[in-house]
Formats: structure tokens, sequence, C-alpha cells
């Protein structure tokens, strides 16, 4: 069920209708050749660390957007190698309903903080922080369960 908004038209009059629809983000398990996976420490409210990613813009892939993000980000060029789930959760982000496409992918070079990322970490599945933002944690538990159980197994 769609959210409408209505607004008064300020040329005619008349009421207009608006749609209040999720928003549509990616986010990206890069992997990096130590065979760690990278997590950006959040310079903006809400503050925490989170995988790289963010909105995608009109006009553009999701694709694109993973690519973009992570360059952003990260300042790692990244090759995408799956998509691991969308996530839709209402709740997933408390900024407003977000339905995210992730990505997983290989980067390569070395990675340094930058856009919205205040630092930048190295991690695997037992060295994951503590505090870990929105529906991460759930993400990489699916991530190293799926990608890295095919792996092992």
């Amino acid at each position: 069920m769609s959210k409408t908004i209505k607004k008064v038209c300020p040329h005619c009059g008349g009421e207009l209708s608006f749609y209040h629809n999720p928003t549509p983000t990616v986010d990206i398990v890069i992997e990096v050749e130590s065979g760690g996976i990278l997590l950006i420490m959040r310079k903006n409210e809400p503050v925490g660390w989170a995988l790289p990613g963010g909105f995608v813009d009109y006009g553009e892939s999701l694709e694109d957007a993973a690519v973009r993000e992570a360059k952003e980000e990260t300042s790692l060029d990244v090759v995408l190698t799956g998509q691991l789930h969308t996530y839709s959760r209402p709740d997933r982000d408390p900024r407003q309903h977000t339905i995210s496409t992730v990505f997983t992918a290989r980067g390569r070079g070395i990675p340094r903080a930058a856009d919205d990322a205040a630092d930048i970490g190295v991690f695997t599945e037992r060295t994951l922080p503590e505090s870990i933002m929105f529906d991460h944690r759930e993400i990489l538990a699916d991530y190293f369960r799926t990608v890295k159980g095919k792996e092992r197994g």
C-alpha cells in the first residue's frame, strides 16, 4: 500500500497526489586480496560501522550505483561478482524506508576512506566489530553462510 500525500498546486489550486514509496539503495560486500571484507565507519548520522553503499541516483542502474558508491566510499575500483539478496524490511534504516540490493564485489588496490566514510577497516567473520549499523550484521551473516559457505563446502 503506497502512502499518498496530497498537496495543493500553487499555480492552479488543484489537488495533487504524490506517492511516498520506499527508496532504492545498494550495499556492497567488498572482498579484498587479504581475504577480508571492507566496512566503513560512517561519517554522517547515524554513525557506526557499515557496508559501503548508498542511494541509487535517478537514471542509474543498481549495478552502476554499487560501483559508484564503492569508489566514493573506499577509493577502490570494484568488479561486481554477484547479487546476494534484496533487503526490504521497513525498519531496516531508521531514517526512512529503504530497499537495498546487496552485491558482492572484489576490490583491488589500497582502500582509503572517502566521501561519507570517516574510516575504513578490513574484517573477517571472526573479527567483525561489535556494533554494526542498520541490518548489515544480518546481511553479513547471510554472506558468510551462503557465499563463503559454498567456497568452504
